[in-house]
């Protein structure tokens, strides 16, 4: 019996600190917390593993956007997503002459409402198991599951996994995925 609570208690040693996010709200991201009351902006500039998605969205104009009211899903890829993207194509992209095209690539990874993903899932199995999802860049997206996870696949046919869900904001949702979501023209 003394052992049964010894072990029971070192689960919930072991489990406070995703108890504790759970009751407090945000899951981390890249070990950085993330604060329900700031906007998409101000949280992801906090996260470690997002640097390249914040230099895009400075380069092509987006902060002021994604500080506004919403509400925004946005499917958040990171550093290591960008690094899977050709050689130099992330340099390329940050160019001002590519403005349009990296601007179109980053609005193909935010949806105009907020999306937890229960609600996804729902509209997943709602849909016989591929649920289109339309970004603010005119892209179109397939949710699906695999397993427990949610992917997304673009129109080229990559397909991303979203890693972290959920990641409340002010003014609307993050999703953590581990590849950058293309249009079908690029």
């Amino acid at each position: 019996m003394l052992r049964t609570l010894a072990t029971t208690a070192l689960a919930l040693t072991l489990s406070t600190g995703i108890a504790s996010a759970a009751a407090h709200g945000n899951p981390t991201v890249g070990g950085a917390e993330m604060s329900a009351e700031m906007n998409i902006i101000e949280n992801a500039v906090n996260s470690p593993i997002h640097t390249t998605l914040v230099a895009a969205v400075q380069a092509a104009g987006l902060v002021e956007t994604l500080q506004g009211e919403g509400p925004f899903t946005v499917f958040a890829p990171t550093d290591d997503a960008f690094a899977k993207l050709p050689e130099g194509t992330v340099e390329t992209l940050v160019m001002p002459e590519n403005k349009d095209t990296l601007t179109t690539i980053l609005t193909c990874h935010v949806v105009g409402a907020e999306a937890m993903s229960d609600a996804i899932a729902g509209m997943i199995a709602d849909d016989s198991g591929a649920h289109m999802v339309e970004t603010l860049g005119g892209c179109m997206l397939t949710a699906e599951m695999d397993g427990e996870n949610i992917t997304l696949t673009d129109e080229q046919g990559n397909v991303a996994t979203v890693t972290i869900a959920d990641v409340k904001q002010s003014n609307g949702v993050i999703h953590v995925i581990d590849t950058v979501m293309l249009p079908a023209a690029m």
